[in-house]
Order: C-alpha cells, then structure tokens, then sequence
C-alpha cells in the first residue's frame, strides 16, 4: 500500500485497484483508546484491515481499498470524540478546532504541535466514488460473549448525549459551618447523580453515565464550593434520548433551587442514532453465514467512526466478541478463532463487492 499521514493526523494506507479511477472501499478504525485501556480497542480493526489486505497476496480488485487509522476517536482529551473520521467527512471546522482540553490546549495546537497545519484539515476529506465503509470491532460489552457467539453485525449504532454540569454553591469551614448554613455543591452533585441512575433505569434501553466529577477547593476540611460532573446518555432511539436528557435537567434545577445552589450545563455532543447500511450489512452476514456460523444482529452501544464514516459513505460494522464483555480496561481480550472468523468473513464481503463470490 502507499501510505501517509494526512492533514488530520490519520494514518492512511492504499491499496490501488486493477484500473485508474476505480471506486474506493474504505476500511478501519482508531489508534487512540482510554486511559488504563487494553490492547484491542480501536486498534484491532485497523490490524484486521492491513490482515485482509495482506491476504490478497498483491491480487487486484476492481476497486480500490483504503485502510485507515483514525487519529482521535474517544474524545477524552477535548471532550469533543471522532476528530479523525470528521476530517475524513469534511465536517471539521474552525469552531471544532477550537475545542480546548483541560490545560488550555485547543484542536488545532495539538495538530500544530504533531508538526500538522490546522487550516489544511479539509484536505483530508474523501472524495471520488466512494462504496463505503467496513469496520471491524471488538463488543466491548457482554452480549456475543453470553450468546456463545464469535461474530455480531451492527445493526445501528445508538445516538449519544455528553453534557457537563456545573453545581456552585459556597465554599467554608468544615468545622465552623453548621448543616443548616451550608450550600455544599459536592452533595446536590451527589443527589444529583443517584437521581440520573434513577432516571436511566426507568427507562427500557437507555444508559446514563456520570463517568467524572471534580469539587473545588478539593480539600478534605473545606466544604466544596462547586463541583463540576460528566453526563453520558445513550439510546437506540434519539427522541428516548432527548427527552430523558430533559429530564434529567429538569431534576439538576430541582436539587439545586432545593439546595440554593446553581446548576449550569455545556452540551458537548448530541450525536444521532445511526443505521447501518442494509447493503453492506447484508454482505456480512452472508460471509458469516459463509463460515458456518450462526447470524446475529444487535445494536452499538458504543459510539464509533463507522457513524460518523455513514454521514459520506455507506458504513457497516462487524463485531468480535469480548471475552467477560470487558473493554476500556486492561484486561480486555479477543480470541484468536474469532479473529480468523473476522478475516474470513472480511475475505468474503471482498470477493461479494468484486462480484466473485462463490
């Protein structure tokens, strides 16, 4: 393959076709994972994707295949997820690049500082006839692993809210201010968040996360003046979604006034529900079926560049189970029969796309 780092910081890779001027299949996933992270996150799909290119032994396809590994797609720096992929669909711009992590440090002077030019960003946009988009991905949740199953095709991705929340009220004394005097932002934080647990359980498929809090002062005799806190909220279906966000705001005002605090919220991501293209799709699951294999569909918890990929280009994904459903931790693992379930199945959708499918 001829392979480069383009304007965003996407390691590319491209495997040409039998003529000029073909169309281009895209294939891949991301570099970058979580902190205290395993090892198969992101990067095994970009592995897959160089593993199915290698298995062509050098043969042309009537199309191209572009490999890509996509520079950012977690999001946990600038708050801001799928900084690659964006690129990649020509949806970045200079108020995204103006996205600042918590030093101050922006989008666009992590590009400069990768020895990258911000203002040629849109030069990694894919252009041409463009079949679409393949991602291969471990689960990194329970559901293969409890079905006994290798290999699950992504029906839809879910559409995901992140939101940050400020509570501020008064910092004092721990020892000298009574109970009845305290405005304490660390405790309506607290209500706060059992109250979004609350919310997510009473409703069928949705999911909402605190995942980070800070209070100020932080120090163990001085009672927090303010306390700022994640939110995560995810659904299959955007109008569940948005109307438990709601809610759950609506309780944010409620503990505050109760408390005589104030709460104030940023939306960081308001990220549709994605479907999966049927066409694709379909191919997948004949090259599983292929293998003898029992067909499974299921939804995505998990944001990936796949619905970001689906905003250009047809997308599908195809999952690998995570053994214990475990991901975002170290102990995160693959099989290695599941692995070469993936190839194969990949070698298939290959063959499917050239039109040589047996």
């Amino acid at each position: 393959m001829a392979v480069g780092l383009d304007d965003a910081g996407n390691l590319r890779g491209v495997y040409p076709a039998s003529s000029p001027n073909a169309r281009r299949l895209f294939i891949g996933s991301h570099l970058d994972t979580v902190p205290h992270a395993g090892a198969f996150d992101g990067v095994l799909g970009v592995v897959l994707a160089v593993a199915l290119v290698d298995l062509l032994e050098r043969r042309p396809l009537p199309f191209a295949i572009e490999v890509v590994g996509f520079s950012d797609e977690e999001g946990v720096g600038f708050g801001v997820p799928f900084i690659g992929s964006r690129a990649l669909v020509g949806s970045v711009d200079e108020e995204f690049l103006n996205h600042r992590d918590a030093q101050g440090r922006s989008i666009g002077d992590a590009l400069r500082d990768f020895g990258l030019d911000p203002s040629c960003v849109a030069r990694a946009r894919a252009d041409g006839d463009l079949i679409g988009y393949l991602e291969f991905h471990i689960e990194q949740g329970p559901v293969l692993d409890g079905l006994g199953l290798p290999l699950g095709v992504v029906n839809a991705i879910v559409g995901q809210s992140r939101l940050s929340m400020t509570f501020t009220g008064s910092a004092g004394h721990a020892g000298t201010t009574p109970m009845s005097a305290r405005r304490d932002a660390l405790v309506g934080a607290a209500e706060w968040t059992t109250t979004v647990e609350s919310i997510a359980r009473e409703t069928s498929g949705l999911v909402a996360t605190v995942g980070r809090i800070h209070a100020w002062p932080g120090a163990g005799n001085v009672i927090p003046g303010s306390c700022e806190l994640s939110l995560d909220v995810r659904h299959a279906e955007d109008a569940a979604r948005t109307t438990a966000v709601a809610v759950i705001l609506d309780a944010a005002r409620l503990i505050a006034g109760r408390r005589g605090l104030d709460a104030q919220w940023t939306t960081h991501l308001d990220q549709a529900s994605v479907a999966m293209s049927e066409y694709l799709s379909a191919m997948l699951e004949r090259g599983v079926a292929a293998q003898g294999l029992p067909v499974h569909r299921m939804n995505s918890g998990a944001g990936h560049d796949a619905m970001i990929m689906a905003e250009r280009m047809p997308a599908a994904m195809l999952f690998l189970r995570s053994p214990g459903g475990i991901s975002h931790h170290p102990d995160e693992a693959v099989l290695e029969d599941d692995v070469a379930a993936a190839l194969a199945v990949g070698r298939a959708v290959l063959d499917d796309i050239a039109g040589t499918r047996a």
